[in-house]
């Protein structure tokens, strides 16, 4: 998988991610005000379908949907994304420029590194 979402598909996206599965009517109580079209989002989540993110199954007179992709899979591949495109892949070099540039104190990098650890044994 190496499609990229748009700043609105990925909003749906962490919606359905959270929810498991919705009605396009659910995903737009979920979102903030002011509110998008009804339109708007049927349509973006047809997008989603054809970029095989979302599945749907019938419900009543509709349909709901649901993530075909795990939030971590898709986290790890925009995490992946971002290290070679700005930091030549260098995992250390991206963590160098998030602690110099976001005052990180030691405590903080101490429990993302036992995080990365963690991820990497399994």
């Amino acid at each position: 998988m190496s499609k990229q979402l748009t700043k609105a598909e990925e909003q749906l996206m962490q919606v359905l991610w959270k929810l498991k599965e919705a009605s396009v009517k659910e995903v737009i109580e979920e979102l903030p005000i002011p509110k998008p079209a009804y339109n708007t989002v049927s349509t973006i989540i047809r997008i989603l379908e054809t970029k095989e993110f979302v599945g749907h199954k019938a419900k009543g007179r509709g349909y709901v949907y649901f993530p075909l992709i795990e939030k971590s899979e898709y986290s790890n591949q925009s995490l992946h994304k971002l290290m070679d495109g700005y930091f030549e892949g260098s995992f250390k070099s991206m963590v160098s420029f998030f602690v110099k540039e976001n005052k990180m104190d030691m405590n903080e990098l101490e429990k993302i590194l036992k995080e990365v650890n963690k991820s990497s044994k399994q």
